[in-house]
This record gives C-alpha cells, sequence and structure tokens, in this order.
C-alpha cells in the first residue's frame, strides 16, 4: 500500500485519472494527507539543513581565510616574522625608543626594533616603561610606544595606562598574548586583556593574522594622538609574531593521529595556519594616516575677541592641553606674550613663560579670579583643581576651550557657567586670538598689581625658608637653594605628595616643556619612567627628579636602569620618614598617624648599591648644600645618576591643604 500511494503521488498533475485514483487510494489508506504532509515537511526540513550546512561553510572557510588563500601566497620557506612588521611600522612613524620588560611572547618584537634602530630600553618594572612612553610622548610630539609580555606583563600596566588616559597622552601599548589557537584553553598567562583595557583606552585590538599587523597599528597610532590624545592597546597572539617553520612546528608538535578525524584535524590546522601567513609579506602602506584635531571655528573667535577687548581685568588659566601639537610651544610662548593677559599655568604648562615673566602669575590665584572680568580656560578642567568651578566668580565672562567635550563642560551650570565653550585645539584658538586682537593691549596696572602681591607672597614664602625646623632642614630652604642652581636647559620631574607640592610653590621651571608631573590621577611612581623618557629626549638637559621619601619607594630600582642604560638623571629626595600629604590631616582631624610614618632610610645607599652615586645632607653638613648640589651636577655630567637624600622637617607651609 504504501508503494501505491507514492507512485499516487508522483502520478502526473492534471492528469484524467489522478484525483479518482487519489480518492480511490485515500479510503483506502485515511492516512495518506498526513503522509503527503510529512514527505513536504521533509523537504523542508532537508533545505534548511542544507542552507545551515552551508552557512557553517561558508563561516569555516572565512575563518580560516581560505578564499583569501586562493588569491594570496603562504611563503612557507620564509624566516621572516611579525615582530619585523611591527618594527617597520613604528620605524615609519618616528619612533626612536621602545620600553619594555622582555618576555617569550614579545621577543620578535623587541629584536626586530634593535635591528631597525629603534632603542629598546628595559626597565625594572612594566608600569615604568609606560611612564617612560607616556613621557616621550608629551616631550616628542609623538606616540610613545611600551611592550609587555602577556598577562602580569600587561596587568602590570593598568595604573600607568590610566594616568595617560587622564593626562592625555598618545600612548601605545603593545602587549603579548597566548597564541589564537590556545586562548581559553588554559595556556600560560592567557586572560582576556581587551577586556580590561577598553575602559581604559581609546582603542584596542587583537591582531589576527601577519597581514593585519600594519593597517590595525597605523590605525592605533593614529587614534592615539586624534581629538583628545589618549593610550592605545594592541594584543599580539604568539603564533602571529613568530615565523612561519617555528608556529608550524609548535601547532603540530603533539599531533599524530592519522584516522579520519585525524586528517579532518590535520586539514583544519594547515589551513588555519595558512591564514594567519596568507599574503604576509606583500607590500603594505606603513606611513602615518592622517590626524584629525578639532578647531575654533571663526565666529567663536570673533565672539571671543569681543569680549576681549572690552576686559578690563582678564586671566588665562593654561592647562597640559597647550602643549599638544601640532602648535610648537615656542610659537605658543610668543603668542601669550603678544597678547600680555595675565597667566596662571597648571600641570604641564608650568614653565611655559620662562622663569620671570611678568606676566607669569605664581600664587594668589584664587584672589586673582574673584576679581577677574574675564577668564580663558586654555586646556583647564574644571575638576577638583578649580574647586570644581567654584573657585571662578559668577560675575565674570568664561571663555572655556577644550579638545574634549566632556571636559570641556565638567560640573558646568553647576557651580560655573561657561559664556562660550569651545571644543577645540587650546593653543590654535589662543593663536588665532592673538591675530584677531592685533592692536590690544591688556590694562597695565592689572598686570603690574597681580605681580606685586605675587612678589609680597614670593618674599613671605623666602622668610619661611629662612626659619629652623625642629630637626633636620626646612625644606623651602633646600628648594630656593635647588632654584638657584637649576640651568636653563633643567628638566623637572615631579613625584611625590607633601615635598612635591611644595616645590611648585618655590622652583621655577626654566621654560616651555620643562616639568613633568602625573596629571589629574595624582599617580605615585612616576618619576623613574618619566626621567628616563625625558633623558632619552633630552640627552643634553640636566634631569632632575623631585621625589617625596614615599614616591620614592615605587621606583628606586630604576636606579639600575639608569646606569645600563646611560642615563644619567638626579634625584633629590625630600626624606621626612612620612606620608606627609596624608598625615598632615590625618592627624588633626582623626587623631592618628596609623600607616602614615616611615623611616629615615639611607636612599643614598641603595643608589649607590645600584651603580649611581649618592649623597647625604642633613642638618651636619647643611652649610654645604649648594656644593653638594653642585657635586651631584658635576658626577651627571660624567655620567652618572645621582640620589641626593635630604632630611628634611616640618614646616607650617601649605597648612590646611588636603589631600583628598
Amino acid at each position: 500500500m504504501p508503494a501505491l500511494v507514492c507512485q499516487s503521488l508522483t502520478a502526473p498533475a492534471g492528469g484524467s485519472g489522478s484525483p479518482k485514483k487519489y480518492i480511490l487510494l485515500t479510503q483506502m489508506n485515511p492516512d495518506m494527507p498526513a503522509a503527503a504532509s510529512a514527505l513536504e515537511g521533509s523537504s523542508t526540513w532537508l533545505l534548511v539543513l542544507l542552507g545551515s550546512l552551508t552557512a557553517t561553510l561558508l563561516g569555516v572557510a572565512h575563518k580560516l581565510g581560505l578564499i583569501y588563500q586562493l588569491w594570496h601566497q603562504v611563503d612557507m620557506k620564509s624566516t621572516r616574522h611579525g615582530g619585523e612588521t611591527v618594527a617597520e611600522v613604528l620605524k615609519a612613524h618616528g619612533v626612536r625608543f621602545l620600553f619594555t620588560l622582555p618576555g617569550g611572547h614579545i621577543s620578535p618584537i623587541l629584536v626586530a626594533c634593535e635591528k631597525l634602530g629603534i632603542r629598546v630600553v628595559d626597565t625594572r618594572h612594566e608600569a615604568t616603561a609606560v611612564f617612560a612612553a607616556d613621557a616621550v610622548a608629551r616631550l616628542s610630539g609623538t606616540v610613545g610606544v611600551a611592550v609587555t609580555t602577556a598577562g602580569p606583563g600587561v596587568t602590570n600596566t593598568v595604573t600607568a595606562m590610566k594616568n595617560a588616559q587622564m593626562a592625555e597622552s598618545p600612548v601605545l601599548l603593545i602587549g603579548g598574548s597566548a597564541a589564537r589557537l590556545q586562548k581559553g584553553r588554559g595556556a600560560l598567562q592567557d586572560i582576556d586583556q581587551l577586556s580590561l583595557f577598553k575602559p581604559l583606552c581609546k582603542f584596542c585590538a587583537s591582531v589576527n593574522s601577519v597581514r593585519e599587523i600594519a593597517p590595525v597599528l597605523r590605525k592605533a597610532i593614529a587614534i592615539a594622538q586624534c581629538d583628545t590624545p589618549g593610550p592605545v592597546f594592541v594584543e599580539f597572539p604568539l603564533d602571529i609574531l613568530y615565523p612561519y617553520h617555528l608556529v608550524e612546528r609548535e601547532v603540530f608538535k603533539n599531533f599524530t593521529s592519522k584516522s579520519l578525524l585525524g586528517k579532518i584535524v590535520n586539514w583544519y590546522l594547515r589551513s588555519y595556519i595558512g591564514n594567519l601567513f596568507a599574503g604576509a609579506w606583500e607590500m603594505q602602506d606603513l606611513s602615518p594616516l592622517p590626524v584629525n584635531l578639532p578647531k575654533a571655528s571663526k565666529g567663536q573667535v570673533q565672539q571671543c575677541v569681543e569680549l576681549i577687548s572690552r576686559a578690563k581685568k582678564p586671566v588665562i588659566i593654561l592647562g597640559s592641553q597647550v602643549t599638544l601639537p601640532p602648535t610648537p610651544v615656542k610659537i605658543l610662548r610668543d603668542t601669550l606674550e603678544e597678547l600680555g593677559i595675565p597667566c596662571f599655568l597648571g600641570g604641564m604648562a608650568r614653565g611655559m613663560l620662562g622663569k620671570n615673566s611678568p606676566l607669569h602669575i605664581r600664587q594668589n590665584r584664587r584672589d586673582a579670579l574673584k576679581e577677574a572680568d574675564v577668564v580663558i580656560l586654555a586646556g583647564t578642567v574644571c575638576d577638583f583643581r578649580l574647586s570644581f568651578g567654584g573657585i571662578l566668580s559668577k560675575r565674570s565672562k568664561i571663555i572655556a576651550v577644550n579638545r574634549n567635550r566632556e571636559q570641556l563642560l565638567k560640573n558646568a551650570y553647576v557651580l560655573w557657567k561657561p559664556t562660550v565653550a569651545i571644543q577645540g585645539d587650546a593653543a590654535c584658538f589662543l593663536v588665532s586670538l592673538c591675530q584677531a586682537l592685533k592692536g590690544y593691549s591688556c590694562p597695565q596696572d592689572w598686570v603690574t598689581g597681580l605681580k606685586e602681591v605675587d612678589r609680597i607672597k614670593e618674599k613671605a614664602n623666602r622668610e619661611k625658608a629662612e626659619k629652623p625646623t625642629e630637626q633636620h632642614l626646612n625644606p623651602l630652604k633646600l628648594l630656593h637653594h635647588l632654584d638657584n642652581l637649576l640651568p636653563e636647559d633643567s628638566l623637572l620631574i615631579a613625584d611625590g605628595g607633601d615635598f612635591v607640592a611644595s616645590a611648585a610653590y618655590i622652583v621655577k621651571p626654566r621654560g616651555p616643556l620643562t616639568w613633568l608631573d602625573p596629571g589629574a590621577f595624582g599617580t605615585l611612581g612616576v618619576g623613574g619612567g618619566f626621567a628616563l623618557g625625558a633623558k632619552l629626549c633630552r640627552p643634553d638637559s640636566e634631569v632632575w627628579i623631585i621625589y617625596g621619601d614615599g614616591s620614592l619607594g615605587f621606583s628606586i630600582m630604576e636606579f639600575d636602569t639608569f646606569v645600563r642604560h646611560k642615563t644619567p638623571v638626579i634625584a633629590l629626595v625630600g626624606n621626612d620618614a612620612c606620608w606627609s600629604q596624608i598625615s598632615r590631616e590625618q592627624v588633626p582631624m582623626l587623631g592618628s598617624n596609623v600607616a602614615c610614618g616611615l623611616d629615615y632610610i639611607d636612599y643614598h645607599v641603595v643608589a649607590k648599591g645600584l651603580g649611581g652615586k649618592g649623597f647625604l645632607l642633613n642638618r651636619e653638613n647643611e652649610d654645604q648644600t649648594e656644593e653638594l648640589i653642585r657635586t651631584a651636577q658635576s658626577e651627571c655630567r660624567q655620567g652618572h645618576p645621582v640620589l641626593l637624600n635630604v632630611l628634611i622637617g616640618k614646616t607650617d607651609f601649605r597648612e590646611g591643604s588636603i589631600a583628598v
């Protein structure tokens, strides 16, 4: 009967006998309609299955690059490796220094960079490598590069990368990772690194084949420098960096099966390796991609011209953003001097006007802002450094310029209100403003009045410097000695709390880009890395690290790095055996010095043990202060890194300041 039913169903449609036969057979087999429906359903299911199988095969083909491999060669005999392409891209982008702590995951990159003349500098901690890259980025106007091995090598950089993000430094971090075939299978140091860095970076990527190295790196470097600069992270799996024959050997090292399944696996692995290296050594464009920057419109500039033209008491507050390319700092300095408007300098902008500019107001910022009728926030953010905007007078016209819209309007309409808010490059804006204000002259009584208040405050600070402390040396007097002896080409690194904050009031940076501090994140431990990067960028400059004794502990081991890489710097340590920035408020407010106490450690001996020079300065040899500073300078010129361990006492300077 089933055969008859099937035969009836296959009879020609519309045939004269078909309907009768169908009715007859249906009477003989009442289940026939259900059978027909089942057969029709089976056909649909078969089509779905074939479609799904086709999609799966196409997906596998795409994943393995099978179609790409039809048109692009896999050179199985080549000894070239992905690390060479990385080095070529970095070289094409003008990268001169690469900072690292070595690891097997990244060895091909380090070796290739050395061969191309990129100086590879290995540090004693991965955070130092990123801090050094950060300093290079700030001083060179291009991207700074650090390379670390997988897992803990990458995770050790998290604080430094967050610092670069908040300081708006274009840093490229290259991280090794487990081979793509081994991800998620328990490989050595295999973690989800991209998820870790996505909140910290402007761009994160994992390279999937050798041919992708150049385009991914070019994109990452451009993004790091576009708009608001910031860090980027690119991950390189192990099998992307090594030569074909080594990758092949490792992939098939433990594979011996000759079964049908084994042959299928063998085909898959061959296709996988082929995809990694297909088109690997074809010619590619390695040159830098264009960098886009936001700029103020002509209308916005004209609006600000009208405000400034009517101002009697204008003030400019310059933040770190004004030091960013494309405007050279020398041109910006000339612009500010031509405008003649009094300036307060913060962050990397310290030193912009030189040591003794009549326009640079160092003291009494709060009082000056109460009087100002127009305030230009040039790359300055209304965060804790400006009391979240509360320091600004509601009577003032506020012109805010920032590349980043979020930073531009931070706390706006809560504690302050912008009159004009411009998302654009602050330095370019100031140059355009100056060009449009030809013939403008800032009222001189306003400038000289602020400078006179400045002079009175600094005189009071010098008087405080002459007061003896209960024990050890007066830190203010020490800092005045330092300021007297700094050469014009000196570069200052700030790494600490209380002692460094005092130095910011006393020591005068000599020119633009001669002061490096961590920025808004307030990170301790930047000193060793910043000094390393700074000395490499400015080999003829005298580089000083102003350390607190607490912050010194983060990077004192880098004296070994300074010695090995012949980068002589001078560290001045204000040693008060205390985390004073915390203690100064914790003790009076909460009645305890718990966790704030340190010891007067012989840090100078540690520096000697690491191959540098070290000197102790205390009350017993206080009369030799300037002589010891000159000795340190002499030793540095002879190629020796030096540490001056100065035992300091406590003063009431900055009393009332808080650490949060």
